[in-house]
Formats: structure tokens, sequence, C-alpha cells
């Protein structure tokens, strides 16, 4: 299925690859109002202000690192099943299972759902490389 010229899955890599930044804003929210002497946010020296968080913030920070990993993989898995000619429903359906389970180990990542969020980060790479041999 094509939205505005893009497969299903080709959208899906696009909201992965706008994750990494979701979370940053997540470990960011409510501070850039907070004076810098305050503790808030510190736009002039941002990866030693989120290296020094704590909690939740820490974890949407280590989020963020997580996201950047797993997406160049599934770029390509994504990549090589489009060159590849695979069954169009079945890539998009992953690739939209993927994009869901990822969201899922954010949500657990933040609310420190350890275990939970193994399993999801386990469900996901499985799908991930279900894309692949697609």
């Amino acid at each position: 299925m094509k939205i505005a010229g893009l497969t299903v899955a080709y959208w899906a890599v696009l909201v992965v690859a706008l994750l990494p930044i979701m979370c940053a804003g997540l470990a960011k929210w409510g501070m850039f109002s907070k004076a810098r002497r305050e503790g808030g946010y510190d736009n002039h020296n941002p990866r030693a202000w989120l290296a020094g968080q704590k909690d939740w913030r820490a974890r949407a920070n280590a989020a963020q690192a997580n996201s950047f990993e797993a997406l160049p993989l599934f770029m390509g898995a994504v990549i090589i099943a489009h060159q590849l000619g695979a069954f169009q429903t079945r890539l998009d359906v992953l690739a939209f299972i993927f994009v869901v389970l990822r969201l899922l180990y954010i949500l657990l990542y933040v609310a420190d759902m350890a275990r939970a969020r193994s399993a999801v980060w386990a469900l996901a790479f499985a799908v991930n490389i279900a894309i692949l041999f697609t």
C-alpha cells in the first residue's frame, strides 16, 4: 500500500528515524523554561546536561541512544526487502509492528520496567530480522 507515493514500510522508516528526536525532547521536557543555574536545560552544553540527568529523564536519554542504534538495521532491512521484491503487505505489516514495538519499548524504558522493556526489545529485533528475510 502506498501513501503519498511511499509504502507503509518506508513511512515506518521515517517514524523510526524520528523516535530518537522524540526521546531527546522527552528527556528535556519542561526544562526549557527553568534557568540553567537552577538545573534547567543547558543548550550551551546539552550532552553534559543530558548525561547529568537522573530517573526518567536519564532513561529517556538512554532510549534516545538505543533508538539511534536500532535505526540502521531497520532502514537496511526495509530497503533490502523492497529491493528483493518482498511481498508488500507482509513487509508493511512487519514494519508497522516494529514501530509499535519500538514505541512500547520507549514507554517501558521511561517507566523503568526493565524486564518488559528487554522482552519488547527482543521482539522488535526478531521482527527486524523477519523484515530482512521477507
